[in-house]
């Protein structure tokens, strides 16, 4: 939408195909923080790779003003910012080498990038009142980093869209059509085609089926993108009070941390969890439900007397390195702006902006063609470190769920859980490095696009 919508602005004739409903997409579904440093972990920090995609949040945050402001001036809402500021908590509930060395990351980011940041006492930050047991250690106050509400920003997209030349088709494209090297348009479930000079895949999880019209060769050189279900609650207060920042954790768990993010008239949103999986998540596991429900206690313990008034689930679109899918895709005319794992809506102005100035044939940022979409696997960590991620976050989600162990079981599990992923990992590939997500779940269709994708690039790598 926000592609179609900057080029449409330009005086180009735009047709977003898609759903109206958008049903399990990820931006629906999400609390939609315009996180930037909130978001950092240490490992995003080592990683060349994740120091760009820092670079492109940052980038982004100085454009939301503007961007607001012309939503706000082309369609009929009143206000899309949600939330003044954010807080970021460090609590007892999550584990040293996740929530703590997390809590030191955004700092260290904060303060690289000269940022605004505010220490302040737990006890000070407004609304949050947790269990006694859940009580933040540390906080800080990001004045920087706002939040949007998501259904305000879609219905302000849509109406700007509009409003300025371009259409709105409300339904799914069923293929990709080409003339040889080049795209050509695209056939709709219900039959009809559409003729274009260029088209952009911006389909989230649901990329890879319409990348179907590519020869074989070229189609495995570009790394698949899964799902990331998250599931999400949407809660009424029992008071009818909200806090007017973000309050979140650090990171956990391969997900976004623990995080509540005002909306209006007394609805929270509470998220949010994270399952990688080969096809798109429709309903929210009961694990989910529990995990959020029992984490409401970190946040306020007047919670449990709220209630529940929407379940929301999203999927998230993550490619198989686990970084973003932007520029051509090996043939004219098709483009792809996918793969932006939790930072798609974060940086959508900046990225509408990119990719427009990539399809009108316009001078643009070098520096994000790494991430064009045929290329060979990014490899953001060692071996060594993506087992140890994967062993640690696996057990930090057993601390975030509450387990009641004897002391000398978890040095047990640990033990297991090294030796299991150690396995799943050689058998992905000896040699490739994943991100930890791919491969501690098993799922045999994402190993197997691993292993076709890699051995794909082989040769080219040198391997």
């Amino acid at each position: 939408m926000s592609l179609g919508l900057t080029l449409a602005r330009r005086g180009l004739r735009v047709a977003v195909v898609g759903r109206a409903d958008r049903p399990h997409a990820a931006s629906a579904a999400a609390g939609a923080m315009n996180g930037c440093f909130g978001e950092v972990t240490p490992h995003l920090l080592r990683s060349e790779h994740g120091r760009l995609k820092l670079a492109m949040d940052f980038r982004a945050t100085a454009l939301w003003d503007g961007w607001e402001e012309g939503l706000l001036q082309e369609s009929d809402e009143v206000a899309l910012r949600t939330a003044k500021g954010t807080v970021v908590i460090l609590n007892t509930v999550g584990v040293p080498e996740i929530d703590t060395e997390g809590f030191k990351a955004i700092r260290t980011a904060l303060d690289e990038y000269k940022e605004p940041y505010e220490d302040i006492d737990p006890a000070d930050v407004p609304w949050i009142h947790p269990a006694p047991t859940h009580r933040p250690l540390q906080a800080m106050f990001i004045p920087g980093e706002h939040a949007v509400d998501a259904p305000a920003l879609l219905r302000a997209l849509s109406a700007a869209l509009v409003r300025n030349g371009g259409t709105i088709v409300d339904d799914l494209v069923a293929e990709v059509l080409l003339d040889g090297d080049r795209a050509t348009g695209v056939r709709l479930t219900s039959g009809e085609v559409l003729s274009a000079g260029h088209v952009v895949l911006a389909t989230g999880a649901a990329t890879t089926k319409l990348l179907s019209c590519l020869p074989e060769e070229l189609r495995n050189k570009i790394p698949a993108v899964v799902a990331g279900r998250g599931v999400a609650l949407m809660v009424r207060t029992a008071a009818g009070t909200m806090p007017p920042s973000v309050i979140r954790t650090p990171n956990r768990a391969f997900a976004c941390g623990l995080h509540v993010v005002p909306r209006q008239d007394g609805v929270i949103y509470l998220g949010a969890t994270n399952e990688v999986e080969s096809q798109v998540g429709t309903t929210a596991a009961i694990g989910e439900l529990n995990l959020l429900l029992s984490g409401a206690s970190q946040m306020h313990d007047d919670l449990v007397n709220g209630w529940v008034e929407r379940i929301l689930v999203g999927n998230r679109p993550v490619p198989l390195d686990g970084f973003p899918l932007l520029g051509r895709a090996g043939v004219d005319g098709l483009w792809l702006m996918t793969g932006t794992y939790r930072d798609g809506l974060h940086q959508s102005p900046l990225l509408a902006a990119e990719m427009a100035a990539r399809i009108l044939g316009e001078q643009a940022d070098a520096e994000l063609d790494v991430f064009t979409p045929v290329r060979p696997p990014i490899e953001a960590m060692t071996r060594d470190e993506c087992l140890e991620m994967a062993v640690r976050h696996t057990l930090g989600s057993g601390y975030e769920h509450e387990w009641r162990l004897p002391d000398d079981w978890p040095p047990m599990i640990e033990k297991h859980f090294r030796s299991a992923f150690g396995r799943s990992l050689e058998q992905v590939d000896p040699e490739f490095v994943p991100p930890p997500e791919m491969f501690i779940f098993a799922d045999d269709y994402i190993h197997a696009a691993l292993r076709t994708y890699y051995e794909a690039h082989r040769g080219a790598s040198g391997r």
